[in-house]
């Protein structure tokens, strides 16, 4: 039986089909409503229920506590409807709740498959199908694991859109569903099965500053961000801010300094977390010892980027230090955008998120 669902206060209204979850059923009804890790882990699609009750699926308290279910909240990834309902939206883009293009599925041929670091690999993939298929940079896409039961891993592009290209950042993991594939059971020449475009992490049009952050494969979504902003010839102030353990963690250098260099006013800051001799710089590319976010409040404090917004990606604990520091020097929270990856405790179960 089908519930219908309203959306408040944008005031729209969706039918929830049997055993289809709120966000599902948005998905297919061209909503892109804010959401996460699609898996109840990271609290992004957290809303009130105004009216109405749902069933919950497995889901972490980390994204929504007790206390807050029995308060009302929900999450749309989770909701099962048991009746209509009426929803109020407690983070969502009043210019951008529609899709801009459609979830859809697709397949596509793996062409080149390169070691970025120890543990991070580039794929580039071909797309065979859809012909059309195109996202916003920052978005990401599923990919089907093979010969895996379903079972699917989500990861950013890299890439801007066009050219039917994917170019993908996998951070490996020790029995990782998709990422152990990529030790020798997959190669170029391997075809793909994908879905998507996902995620509502996406530049948005003004002319403030921007401030990016980034650690591990969320290198992935920033740098498509980065070629977009090059590519459109910016004129707004972009500092980049990027966290990894050692100078031997490090790659795309050369290629963030020519995307810098299309731009007016651009600095790249390297910032490990795991120093090392001769982990200071080389002379001509100086890298910050410490935490990421650390050296960003640094910055803030500065005073140097005012009236800022703020685009991170990479591991929950990064992000949410770095959206407190910002919090705190008074950047508003609707200008603070991220997309936050989940890793799953049993490998076998890993939610390979980037």
């Amino acid at each position: 039986m089908s519930a219908r669902v309203l959306f408040e206060p944008i005031g729209e209204e969706i039918d929830c089909g049997d055993e289809e979850t709120v966000l599902e059923a948005a998905f297919r009804q061209g909503y892109n409503l804010a959401y996460g890790c699609r898996e109840g882990q990271c609290s992004a699609c957290k809303c009130y229920l105004l009216e109405g009750e749902v069933d919950l699926l497995p889901y972490s308290t980390f994204a929504l506590s007790e206390s807050e279910e029995a308060s009302g909240y929900t999450l749309l990834c989770r909701a099962l409807p048991y009746e209509d309902l009426v929803v109020e939206l407690l983070h969502f883009d009043p210019d951008s709740y529609r899709l801009e293009n459609p979830i859809r599925d697709g397949r596509a041929r793996l062409e080149a498959l390169e070691r970025l670091t120890d543990d991070i690999r580039l794929l580039e993939l071909r797309v065979e199908e859809p012909l059309d298929f195109s996202f916003l940079p920052g978005q990401y896409v599923d990919l089907w694991v093979p010969d895996c039961d379903g079972a699917r891993r989500s990861f950013s592009m890299a890439n801007l859109p066009g050219g039917g290209r994917i170019e993908l950042m996998v951070k490996c993991y020790p029995g990782g569903r998709f990422s152990g594939l990529l030790e020798g059971s997959l190669g170029p020449g391997e075809q793909l099965r994908f879905t998507g475009p996902y995620g509502a992490f996406h530049l948005r049009r003004s002319r403030r500053p921007v401030l990016m952050v980034a650690g591990g494969s969320g290198m992935a979504p920033i740098l498509s961000l980065l070629r977009q902003l090059a590519d459109e010839r910016t004129e707004r102030m972009v500092r980049f801010f990027y966290g990894a353990r050692t100078r031997h963690d490090l790659f795309h250098l050369e290629e963030i300094a020519a995307l810098g260099s299309e731009i007016g006013d651009f600095r790249f800051t390297p910032v490990l977390s795991d120093a090392a001799p001769g982990d200071d710089g080389d002379g001509e590319r100086p890298h910050a010892l410490g935490f990421v976010h650390e050296l960003v409040g640094e910055y803030l404090a500065s005073g140097e980027m005012e009236d800022l917004e703020a685009y991170m990606c990479g591991p929950p604990a990064m992000i949410d230090a770095a959206s407190e520091l910002l919090t705190g020097h008074g950047v508003d929270d609707k200008r603070i955008f991220h997309d936050k990856f989940t890793i799953a405790a049993d490998a076998a179960e890993r939610s390979e998120t980037t």
